[in-house]
């Protein structure tokens, strides 16, 4: 395919900048373009008079205002977008036609939008919760949407139940009570009764469920999806995008305290990393499966509740995408874009996934009523780039004034156009499954190990994110208040490992039932059969997946990593340019933190600016901390209560931390770390004293030295 500059990167900049109104320097006008003298003062008859109903420009102005909002979305209402582009590495033009997969040199706009699901937009981005990851590509056949989570597979199976999961884990109605939190009796009573959701049970109870960054989290099609080539071949394929940074994650204590610093975290850290030009980065990947292997597995390819690990089918990487550009305008871009999984192109189809089938439909219903009608396709950032010719007309807020008096097809009036376009010209084609079957309302057997992948996720923990998993489902199962729905958790647990559930049961005041509530799963008809519906344990398809744990990920940057630096005045100038060169030369982010804003002196004199006071800074704003040497810098930061608990709540939280010369005098202030070298003459495991800025890099690179939380609980 020859590459049309029409489609570079460049193109949606390009098509949004003619909406784009900047104005500065600009006259005050109505929406109308009527020049306004004065919009401080409303007519009124006399001074002290009424104001007058014929001041149109107030009317317009309140009126305005009181339909400035919209419906936020039902789900995913919280969020932060960016733009960038999409280039593949090589063509896929052996298994897909899609155009945008097939010419490296070419840049697919894109524009990507990451989100919580449970809660409202006015609530915190540090929520346990699954994470979107929509991206929008704005390719010459039309938009391509690949709407995803940060998890790969779902809670339920068919769509049918969707509207009981979002209602089960949203406020309780009687009182809109807790906001953003699945830790409440309807959720888990939901749960409780649909043992399907266990595999992503696994999942939101991890650590993936509070991630450090939108930046450093995986994201996936959840669904089973299909490649089809020129030559109508198809292949199933699931797609996956993998963060360069690593996937990282914070701790539950953290992540709470985060959400009442700044509740913004998520939003913030992707917004500055762009303005910083530390342009976030993901390699989409793609795990491809012939259809004469449809059924080669244990697991069914069509049930979303399920992976496909791999160690089975590996993840080939075909290209990379780069987010370099913020909004201009939060609500015209950002809150008004629209996705859909329905948009797709040429060369890639559906499969019959029951989950993605309810999805289709759903997804055009809600933003007819949350944009205001079926025109919301014309809104800027939702246009295609690629020229839309057909016979749609009018509605809410139509904003392409169509020519001529045909708006129908066939027609001979209009000689026939637009045209219908041949599969050779890109027309969309969809492929010819056969289908033989009797209309009905249930599922496939295969359908019914909802405890096997559980397992599978469980065992490929690393021990920390075992114990932080089973944390998790002790806070959360420890606010349900009715002890039933706590119990049959707990059955449900024991399918998945012994010991979990032990270890669950023992901090709920509960033992591990012998035998679980009958029927295990209610999801069935009024008149069906419970042992026809009774789920199977069957065996994990592999025995553990490295791609699982969180400990796996890549561990070899330092790239935007947030650095605490606590002096004040009478530091070392000296350590603290070595260290700052080194890592700054590495992509960190330094912040000089100290007890006031302004300036301090170095002990040689020179000022270095303050970029944060103990005031408003906490350590669990940053990823690692380091503590400048200098005598009277030490002494001063002793005095001041906020810096010891800075590093003795950075060490709470496995932080790699580093100190030079005075400043392991800090470090020993801290109650934790005290405790550590009395039992122990060595240091522990991430603190640095008097070692060189390269083996901090390579500390920092680690994430988190998890070790220390066990030595921690034994030590309180």
């Amino acid at each position: 395919m020859k590459k049309t500059d029409s489609f570079e990167a460049s193109k949606k900049t390009e098509d949004l900048s003619m909406n784009t109104e900047n104005a500065e320097g600009q006259l005050l006008t109505s929406n109308h373009g009527l020049p306004i003298n004065d919009d401080q003062n409303s007519l009124k008859a006399g001074e002290r008079g009424a104001t007058l109903l014929e001041d149109f420009i107030l009317r317009e102005k309140i009126t305005h205002f009181d339909h400035e909002r919209i419906p936020e979305r039902i789900v995913h209402a919280r969020g932060a977008a960016a733009h960038g582009y999409f280039q593949v590495y090589e063509s896929m033009e052996k298994y897909t036609k899609a155009h945008f997969l097939q010419d490296p040199s070419l840049k697919t706009p894109v524009f990507v939008r990451f989100s919580t699901v449970a809660g409202s937009r006015g609530s915190t981005d540090l929520a346990r919760d699954v994470r979107g990851f929509a991206v929008k590509f704005y390719t010459e056949q039309g938009v391509y949407d690949l709407v995803g989570n940060n998890i790969p597979v779902f809670f339920i199976q068919d769509a049918i139940k969707f509207p009981d999961l979002v209602h089960a884990v949203k406020p309780e109605p009687h009182n809109e009570i807790p906001q953003a939190a699945s830790a409440h009796d309807t959720f888990w009573d939901f749960i409780s009764l649909m043992p399907e959701s266990m595999h992503m049970i696994m999942w939101t109870m991890s650590d993936r469920a509070i991630p450090r960054s939108y930046r450093m989290m995986e994201g996936f099609g959840v669904h089973t999806f299909r490649f089809i080539n020129a030559d109508g071949k198809s292949h199933f394929v699931k797609f996956h995008w993998k963060p360069l940074l690593g996937v990282h994650s914070v701790c539950w204590d953290e992540a709470q305290k985060i959400s009442g610093k700044d509740p913004d975290f998520h939003r913030r850290d992707l917004w500055e990393a762009i303005e910083n030009g530390a342009f976030p980065e993901w390699e989409f990947g793609v795990q491809l499966i012939s259809e004469d292997d449809e059924f080669k597995y244990d697991f069914d390819l069509l049930d979303p509740t399920k992976i496909i690990p791999e160690e089975l089918v590996p993840v080939k990487k075909i290209g990379k995408m780069v987010l370099n550009r913020n909004p201009d305008n939060f609500f015209a871009e950002t809150e008004q874009v629209a996705f859909h999984p329905g948009h797709i192109v040429s060369g890639i189809d559906f499969t019959n996934d029951p989950l993605l089938q309810g999805r289709l439909f759903s997804y055009t219903d809600t933003q007819l009523i949350r944009l205001g009608g079926p025109n919301f396709h014309e809104i800027p950032i939702n246009r295609s780039v690629a020229p839309v010719h057909n016979h749609q007309r009018d509605g809410y807020m139509r904003q392409t004034i169509n020519q001529g008096r045909v708006s129908y097809n066939p027609n001979s009036l209009g000689g026939g156009c637009p045209f219908q376009a041949k599969a050779m010209q890109g027309g969309f084609q969809s492929y010819t499954e056969r289908i033989d079957g009797k209309k009905i309302r249930g599922r496939s057997k295969s359908f019914f190990d909802h405890f096997s992948q559980a397992t599978l996720f469980y065992e490929s923990q690393s021990e920390a994110e075992k114990q932080h998993l089973t944390d998790a489902l002790r806070f959360e199962l420890g606010k349900v208040e009715t002890i039933a729905i706590r119990e049959r958790m707990v059955g449900l647990l024991s399918q998945i490992n012994k010991n979990l559930a032990k270890n669950v049961a023992d901090a709920l005041g509960l033992k591990v039932p012998e035998t679980l509530e009958q029927p295990v799963n209610h999801s069935i008809p009024a008149d069906g059969n419970p042992e026809d519906y009774q789920p199977v344990a069957g065996k994990p398809p592999v025995k553990k997946s490295e791609a699982l744990s969180m400990n796996s990920t890549s561990k070899n940057t330092i790239k935007t990593r947030q650095i605490a630096v606590l002096a004040a005045n009478g530091f070392d100038e000296k350590s603290l340019n070595d260290f700052k060169k080194a890592l700054e030369k590495e992509g960190a982010m330094l912040t000089i933190i100290a007890p006031k804003l302004g300036t301090i002196k170095s002990a040689g004199g020179n000022e270095t600016k303050v970029n944060q006071s103990l005031l408003t800074a906490a350590s669990v704003l940053f990823d690692a901390v380091f503590v400048c040497a200098g005598g009277k810098s030490v002494e001063t930061l002793l005095e001041e209560p906020d810096a010891v608990e800075f590093v003795d709540e950075a060490y709470k939280h496995c932080k790699p931390m580093a100190a030079v010369g005075d400043g392991v005098e800090l470090l020993k202030a801290s109650n934790r770390i005290k405790k550590e070298l009395g039992k122990d003459t060595s240091l522990p495991l991430g603190i640095l004293v008097d070692k060189s800025p390269e083996e901090f890099v390579s500390a920092i690179a680690q994430h988190r030295f998890w070790e220390r939380e066990k030595k921690d609980k034994h030590l309180n």
